[in-house]
């Protein structure tokens, strides 16, 4: 029988400073529940927005698999691997951190905000050679598209990631990949029914031990992000 774990946007940890406005599902930094350490694989997510010009400044990272979303406007990242790019909106950054690594992300704009979200997904092997992937994320109404999985941006093997836009009435059912993974939707804007939970702007829903999800928009123009991941992670 599936298992539900549902967290409203305003349960989130908050962190406002001067340089960082940071939403956390999970706990992050000064936010601690000892009820919201992750879901599975899946350890970070927050929901962070940067002043013009501000932003994280170069800090170390190990064996975590970081993933970040623009959704306004742009990050200007560097790292010790010798990577430097701008991911904008409409592209998805993936640093594999491995065996360790420095790097600074900030608002590539002087002027505007902006926003992305951040997250960090427990790796497959400790270790590893550090690296670092600028691709695409896909734009479509109507479609739910996959953006990270072993044929697209791999992360690990049986971790996939899925984005979509769509209007009122769309119904559609997401499989799971892999038996023993959960899923985890996260609503970016918009209302959804997922599996008969109404969710809607920045709340979170977790979802496992199911062979898949039934979604339902609720209003137009709304936007979801699905992250399967493995429930277990004792083998790190």
């Amino acid at each position: 029988m599936a298992q539900h774990v549902y967290h409203k946007a305003e349960t989130r940890g908050h962190d406002h400073h001067d340089w960082l406005d940071s939403k956390k599902t999970f706990s992050f930094g000064d936010y601690y529940n000892p009820k919201r350490m992750g879901f599975g694989a899946l350890r970070v997510l927050n929901d962070d927005t940067l002043p013009g010009g501000q932003g994280f400044g170069s800090h170390p990272h190990d064996n975590m698999e970081i993933v970040s979303i623009p959704l306004k406007g742009s990050l200007r990242h560097e790292d010790s691997e010798g990577n430097k790019a701008i991911a904008a909106t409409g592209t998805i950054q993936v640093m594999h951190a491995g065996s360790g690594l420095f790097h600074s992300e900030y608002n590539n704009s002087e002027d505007e905000t902006a926003a992305f979200l951040q997250i960090w997904i427990y790796p497959e092997e400790l270790n590893t050679k550090p690296r670092y992937t600028l691709g695409t994320l896909p734009q479509s109404t109507g479609k739910l598209l996959e953006f990270i999985g072993p044929d697209s941006t791999p992360v690990r093997k049986d971790v996939w990631f899925s984005i979509g836009r769509f209007t009122n009435g769309r119904s559609f059912t997401y499989p799971l990949h892999k038996q023993g993974n959960g899923v985890y939707a996260f609503v970016i804007k918009g209302q959804f029914a997922i599996d008969g939970q109404e969710v809607s702007d920045k709340d979170g829903l977790g979802i496992w031990d199911t062979p898949g999800i039934e979604v339902k928009t609720l209003s137009d123009d709304a936007e979801l992000l699905l992250m399967e991941v493995p429930m277990s992670i004792d083998k790190l």
